[in-house]
């Protein structure tokens, strides 16, 4: 612990495999990591007071749970880089929690002992707090990876939470456990059956938030349809938006009807063509460029603002040329760049975003033609009867799920090679930036069928757990693992941790993760993964395509 400037292992490119201990991979600096450890441990401190209360019979107000889920947001790998941002919200939420220990008081309700974040709040206090709310602070392996496989859940459901929050649908319910699970985990008495179910529980509210984000997206835009994407450029200035939040592409759409500014949706951004209430507007044109971890290159060739809605900002290169036209907004942050708040409203001005755009250029080119998606589970009900027909003669062997991250890391060519290599009578289910490993491949189709079915961003991998019920329903399978149905999961960050939660508390097994197994997760918590859910990495595309087609 001395030796370390940080510890951080919560994503799937962690250094060695072990944990970033003086920067991280992803370009987290030893301080940015430290404040982010702090704002874990406020969240923590304000939901074991608030779940104290609520035991109590005391509600607290929608800000607690507002403030919970933007704060794990923030801590998101690839979501927020600014210091200052980071410890503004730490101030926030000292806040919340003084007011919190003043109810608790004038309730006469008993507070826990171990509540975090002792202190006050004084500006010098933060370096030595920053450094105790390290990860490495439990000291039992065991212990500490069933709690972080807790956290790290949590990180991922409060993002597909606040999504729905931004279009006003909200579950107290999922807050309450929210609040419980982070005061589980904080308890220093909590045991390992204890925070097993835990982790269980984590899945099955994930499942919940899943659902209450698609309720959300589906009633605020319609359902997504099939539809073919533009991955060309057009002749007008263009702006371009990334992230997950379609609330705020919505919000740029309409600011920028009229202008003469087209707008271009870039990596899990893409899925905002499916639907039917923002694909009328005649200037989304296309989508630019492909996963994540090629922005540097592809951001350098749009020649217009950016504008970041979410995680996955990748630091620019010194001197980068576009560095000075990005935007961000929500739990995203990064010093230097331009941050755009919300209203009382919720709305957002992008008016200087606009005004950037009609000083540049239109986008130079990186490819041309068409990519399909729109495959989310209402589209494939409305195709069940022919998908149905295939299965039953024999047209569609398999359905293999590969929804999840992409990454940098070079075997991540794996999930190329297996999609290549796939017998020509399975269909891919995918959902998420891993997409973009094959997505533009040419695989055919099945009798009409595509071979890639793209339901959109990872929070649409819900779609793909709805089919598999509504299978089981079709065919009276028994058990949902009776269904032609593998399972073939790429991970990166804490979003598709509670993706992988959610179908384990499905009872969904044998699915195989990689490129690698999480560094967070010790041998004798993987041990009863894999005895309890079959749970397993990758080995090569030859061995791995014979374990799940045969």
């Amino acid at each position: 612990m001395a030796e370390n400037k940080m510890f951080c292992f919560q994503c799937q490119e962690t250094a060695k495999g072990t944990g970033c201990t003086i920067q991280g991979v992803c370009g987290k600096k030893a301080d940015t990591a430290r404040w982010q450890d702090l704002i874990v441990g406020v969240s923590r401190g304000i939901a074991t007071i608030a779940h104290t209360l609520r035991t109590a019979g005391i509600e607290t107000e929608q800000k607690v749970g507002d403030y919970l889920t933007e704060a794990l947001f923030i801590t998101i790998t690839n979501a927020n880089f600014d210091n200052q941002a980071i410890l503004n919200k730490v101030d926030e939420g000292v806040a919340i929690k003084r007011e919190l220990i003043t109810l608790a008081k004038a309730n006469n309700v008993a507070l826990p002992p171990y509540q975090e974040v002792q202190w006050g709040g004084e500006k010098a206090d933060y370096e030595a707090e920053g450094n105790r709310q390290n990860i490495l602070r439990t000291e039992n392996e065991d212990i500490r990876s069933l709690k972080e496989l807790t956290i790290l859940g949590l990180k991922g459901m409060a993002a597909y939470y606040e999504h729905a929050a931004h279009l006003s649908h909200r579950d107290p319910k999922l807050i309450a456990f929210l609040e419980k699970a982070l005061a589980v985990v904080t308890n220093p008495e909590a045991d390992m059956d204890t925070l097993l179910a835990l982790v269980l529980e984590t899945g099955e509210k994930g499942v919940a938030a899943m659902a209450l984000l698609d309720g959300a997206n589906t009633s605020a835009y319609g359902n997504p349809e099939v539809t073919k994407v533009n991955i060309g450029v057009g002749t007008n200035p263009g702006i371009l938006i990334s992230g997950h939040d379609l609330k705020d592409i919505e919000q740029l759409l309409i600011q920028t009807e009229g202008t003469g500014i087209d707008i271009y949706t870039h990596g899990e951004m893409l899925p905002a063509h499916y639907y039917p209430h923002l694909k009328k507007y005649k200037h989304l044109v296309a989508n630019y460029g492909n996963a994540w971890w090629q922005q540097k290159e592809e951001f350098a060739k749009f020649n217009g603002p950016i504008v970041f809605t979410t995680n996955c900002i990748v630091p620019p290169r010194p001197g980068a040329n576009y560095a000075d036209r990005v935007f961000t907004t929500n739990a995203a942050g990064y010093p230097g760049w331009k941050h755009i708040k919300a209203d009382a409203n919720g709305v957002k001005d992008f008016s200087e975003v606009i005004a950037i755009a009609k000083t540049c250029q239109a986008p130079e080119a990186l490819e041309q033609g068409h990519i399909v998606g729109g495959f989310a589970h209402g589209q494939v009900f409305a195709l069940a009867d022919q998908v149905v027909e295939a299965v039953k003669t024999g047209a569609i062997r398999k359905f293999i799920v590969m929804s999840g991250c992409d990454g940098r890391q070079k075997d991540r060519s794996y999930y190329t090679e297996f999609a290549e290599q796939l017998p020509h009578d399975t269909v891919i289910l995918t959902s998420g930036c891993a997409k973009f490993r094959y997505n533009k491949l040419q695989l055919g189709d099945i009798n009409g069928i595509p071979r890639v079915l793209d339901a959109g961003q990872c929070n649409d991998s819900y779609s793909w757990a709805v089919v598999a019920l509504k299978l089981k329903e079709i065919f009276g399978a028994n058990d949902i693992n009776d269904l032609p149905i593998e399972f073939n999961i790429a991970w990166y960050e804490q979003k598709a941790v509670i993706v992988l939660l959610a179908l384990l508390s499905l009872g969904i097994k044998n699915i195989h993760i990689g490129p690698t197994l999480p560094a967070f997760v010790s041998p004798n918590v993987l041990k009863v993964l894999v005895e309890t859910f079959g749970l397993g990495g990758n080995t090569t595309v030859e061995e791995d395509l014979k374990k799940m087609v045969g």
